[in-house]
């Protein structure tokens, strides 16, 4: 019983300093998020329509992810308005339950209309527990639908969790006023 305790304190540890990472700069952001863009393109060229056709997409480029019973996921990304930087969002969820590993990896989250963009720009953003993310791989884009007005892609960078849910994720936006050097 004490070793399960020491281990869901490890766990609580990594989730708490994935929590307090120091949040990307937003130049830095903008050269990494359009590098995940490259990616997302290269592994499913099938994402170049989401791209071009979508109201808006947040791209994280990388989210840090880790845990045993408790985890947690951390990351920072802008928001996009027809191929336009308009915000920058902070990602965090922090979660309990059958889970082990730790990694990386990034997301983008295509909105179809303009009001489903709104709605999340509006205040902080939770994912619908019953969210789930497409795992990019070529063809993958072809079969993929929007569900509740939005589309989600992850793309594995490093590591191996064992967890494939997305719903949970909050969302803060806050909005850029100047352009992005």
């Amino acid at each position: 019983m004490k070793q399960i305790l020491n281990i869901t304190k490890v766990a609580a540890l990594l989730a708490l300093a994935l929590a307090v990472i120091v949040p990307a700069r937003a130049g830095d952001l903008k050269a990494a998020s359009g590098q995940a863009i490259q990616n997302f393109k290269l592994a499913d060229p099938g994402l170049t329509r989401f791209f071009e056709n979508s109201a808006g997409y947040v791209v994280l480029p990388s989210v840090g992810e880790g845990g045993l019973i408790i985890g947690g996921q951390r990351g920072d990304g802008l928001v996009y308005h027809k191929g336009t930087v308009v915000g920058k969002v902070t990602m965090t969820e922090i979660s309990i339950g059958a889970q082990a590993g730790g990694g990386q990896f990034s997301e983008v989250i295509f909105f179809e209309t303009n009001a489903a963009l709104e709605s999340f720009k509006a205040s902080e953003y939770k994912m619908s527990a019953a969210a789930k993310a497409s795992v990019v791989a070529s063809g993958v884009a072809a079969n993929a639908k929007y569900e509740q007005g939005m589309a989600v892609f992850t793309l594995p960078k490093s590591g191996a969790m064992v967890a494939a849910a997305v719903g949970g994720q909050k969302f803060k936006f806050e909005p850029i006023h100047s352009p992005i050097q």
